[in-house]
């Protein structure tokens, strides 16, 4: 049978199961005791315009898979009618995390479902501009970024492919 494992998991302060692995600035794992990135809080709710600030700072940084995690905050802690917005906005931040570590399927595929979901949202809600954000632009970022990924000619850098939401 070769090794003993541990069933022990890493659990948060309410023994939900968290893993606490390091991770780095795409949000991969990293052995434990490695110097990772620093994790973004679970369960914040913040104001919709903190959101989108601090949103922006991590996708500046080249923290597009933590700045997920702060739309998906907002998605589950805001207003019902605001929901498919702030899911679709935390698609296109990972999908943007998948470009960036070169998973070109995923990427595309969650840029463009990312996309569809806050123009959808957009359509159904009247508001093109919500708490600033310029979201036909950021659809045509999406879009286009997908359409480079699977054309497959570079790396696609977190930082300096990040869209500008407002």
């Amino acid at each position: 049978m070769g090794s003993a494992s541990s069933n022990a998991r890493d659990r948060d302060a309410e023994g939900r199961a968290r893993n606490a692995r390091p991770r780095d600035g795409l949000g991969r794992p990293l052995p434990y005791g490695a110097e990772g990135v620093p994790r973004q809080p679970e369960g914040i709710v913040r104001a919709p315009q903190e959101s989108v600030a601090e949103a922006q700072e991590l996708l500046d940084a080249g923290r597009p898979f933590h700045a997920h995690e702060v739309f998906e905050d907002a998605w589950k802690s805001g207003p019902e009618e605001e929901r498919e917005l702030w899911r679709g906005l935390a698609q296109l931040a990972v999908g943007l995390t998948h470009a960036a570590r070169g998973n070109v399927t995923g990427g595309a595929r969650l840029l463009r479902r990312g996309a569809g979901a806050v123009e959808e949202w957009a359509a159904g809600s009247g508001r093109e501009r919500p708490y600033g954000m310029d979201l036909a632009g950021v659809t045509d970022w999406a879009r286009r970024l997908a359409s480079e990924v699977e054309g497959g000619t570079a790396v696609i850098d977190a930082a300096e492919r990040a869209p500008r939401l407002r």
